[in-house]
């Protein structure tokens, strides 16, 4: 999350790069216990996602998407809670993920990996489509 931070202390500003910090603690906590199958902690790879979307100076609630985009697929936070803690914007890209539903089994998608390039790639393409 240190690199996270310290890429987007570039450019934005003071208030927008806590609201990230925010999103990727809040998101940290909500995968508490969850390990991928490399045996990392399961918010590496949204962290990850973020950093790419940083390194092309997108915007706060974009990285905050991003972040945040495995949440409601895979812990029982709702959409409305994201909406109420970061706003009704990033709860919309925060379900843009296109394996984002609750009707697969935790077990099928668990035996979905992807690469953090691949996944944040296609998370774009949904996000950007939407709007």
């Amino acid at each position: 999350m240190k690199e996270l931070l310290a890429k987007c202390e570039t450019y934005l500003p003071p208030d927008q790069v806590d609201r990230i910090r925010e999103a990727a603690e809040f998101g940290a906590l909500a995968h508490q216990g969850q390990v991928r199958l490399s045996g990392e902690p399961y918010i590496a790879h949204p962290v990850a996602a973020a950093e790419i979307l940083a390194e092309l100076h997108l915007d706060a609630d974009t990285i905050v998407g991003a972040i945040l985009h495995d949440v409601i697929e895979d812990t029982p936070i709702a959409k409305e809670e994201i909406a109420e803690k970061f706003g009704k914007d990033v709860a919309r890209s925060s379900m843009a993920s296109p394996s984002s539903t609750r009707s697969s089994s935790r077990a099928a998608r668990k035996r979905r990996p992807r690469a953090s390039a691949r996944c944040c790639s296609r998370w774009c393409a949904t996000c950007a489509s939407s709007w």
